[in-house]
């Protein structure tokens, strides 16, 4: 009989589950803190926090306690019934949003189908139907969601699956800025005047929304430049438009801030949260919003497991910890020496390493060929030999160029944490 690494060869035409980004048949069973294990307990560092929705950590004892806890009281209750629980839970979240996010929605469980709630939000509060995106976004895998997405890795199989009205505009990568300008504000910010020119030229003149992530995480950590979401904000203003964050990366303390929209002065009117939510990788997910967006009839948007008792229970504790004295400082203390680190390896193999960029404990670095441009088989080769000869996992960015390798720990890293990281990374880049 096979075992299941035998089994798991990506090649394989029988595996139910193939392999994603790794080739590798590396499989694990057991996690503590940013630490994963195998069967045979070979140790490796998680330096992703699984797929960015691990904000906790592994394993994290208070979490695991209250899950328990609920198990034995009950799991799941019909949408017909609420109680308290939900509300409580809806308020921690509330008292540290932006001051005028003041109402919500906790009936759904991932990221895609609340950016779709938020979207339903803005279209029915002012009767209108067409979104604009960012190049190189991403906001889910539902139909709509990847829809409204501005990329090519999973929109191209599926172009027209789904009619949608919807604009994709520039993207804020002063990197390669499409315009090939030097940089904002000495641009004019050229990505936020195509804006104008989509609703001018392009547009039917019905824009509900603009959605947008305050970091574009999957396009490649890319991190918009100072005064870029003060011009969106102006334009939302001046064409009645809602103002969306898709803060389901950002949200909840990675960036060191419990929103990224209040740390970058976004003032969305709705903001969607996710993955980090559930604390240890419980699926959980809100859509916040100002009082005046409190449209929806509670069957216009709502699913059997949303809202479910562990997810609230998970989220409750994960509020909780995120919350206490200390906590965000220190994501945004370890994470400024993550930043310096990167970046000293950037001084180091510029050769290899053009942009650092991120904040908090959400950084990239963007992989680039002899002449600068995007090295994609690199960037991927870097990927699989952390894991391979280094024993630690990274991820990679399909959405963009392909060429971003991820670093994106889970809040609960200590310094040593940090620092090993960096000094595997060190050691890999040496060999490259």
């Amino acid at each position: 009989m096979e075992t299941y690494c035998q089994q798991t060869d990506r090649n394989s035409t029988t595996l139910i589950i193939k392999p994603f980004t790794m080739s590798s048949n590396v499989h694990f069973t057991k996690g503590k803190g940013i630490r994963l294990y195998t069967p045979q307990n070979d140790e490796y560092i998680d330096a992703v926090s699984g797929t960015f929705n691990i904000a906790l950590g592994y394993s994290h004892p208070e979490l695991v306690e209250v899950l328990k806890t609920q198990l034995e009281d009950l799991v799941h209750v019909s949408s017909s019934f609420t109680g308290e629980l939900a509300q409580n839970v809806l308020d921690s979240i509330l008292d540290h949003a932006p001051e005028h996010i003041t109402d919500g929605w906790m009936r759904d469980i991932i990221g895609s189908t609340a950016n779709e709630g938020a979207v339903k939000i803005a279209n029915k509060y002012n009767g209108k139907n067409e979104v604009i995106s960012l190049s190189m976004s991403h906001h889910g895998q539902t139909l709509y969601a990847t829809s409204i997405s501005g990329n090519a890795f999973r929109r191209k199989s599926f172009s027209n699956t789904l009619t949608t009205q919807n604009g994709i505009v520039p993207a804020p990568y002063c990197y390669r800025c499409p315009y090939s300008a030097k940089g904002a504000p000495a641009c004019g910010y050229l990505c936020t005047e195509a804006i104008y020119d989509y609703i001018q030229y392009s547009s039917s003149d019905n824009i509900s929304c603009i959605i947008l992530e305050p970091i574009l995480g999957n396009g490649g950590n890319i991190v918009p430049p100072e005064g870029y979401f003060e011009r969106i904000r102006k334009i939302c203003d001046e064409l009645d438009i809602v103002l969306i964050a898709d803060e389901v990366q950002t949200g909840i303390g990675r960036t060191g801030y419990m929103f990224a929209s209040e740390h970058y002065n976004i003032q969305p009117d709705i903001i969607t949260l996710a993955k980090g939510l559930g604390g240890i990788g419980i699926p959980a997910a809100a859509i916040l919003y100002r009082s005046e967006f409190a449209v929806l009839e509670k069957f216009e948007h709502s699913y059997t497991s949303g809202g479910n008792l562990l997810s609230l229970a998970a989220t409750q504790k994960t509020m909780e910890v995120v919350s206490r004295d200390g906590f965000l400082e220190n994501v945004r203390e370890n994470g400024t020496i993550l930043g310096d680190l990167l970046n000293t390896l950037k001084e180091s193999y510029g050769h290899i390493i053009g942009d650092v960029r991120g904040i908090g404990y959400m950084w990239g670095l963007e992989i680039v060929d002899k002449d600068g441009a995007p090295d994609v088989d690199l960037a991927n080769r870097i990927i699989e030999l952390a894991l391979t000869d280094h024993k630690m996992i990274l991820r990679g960015s399909r959405y963009g160029f392909g060429n971003v390798v991820k670093v994106r720990p889970a809040l609960t890293a200590t310094l040593d944490d940090i620092e090993e990281i960096c000094s595997r990374l060190n050691k890999l880049f040496s060999k490259l």
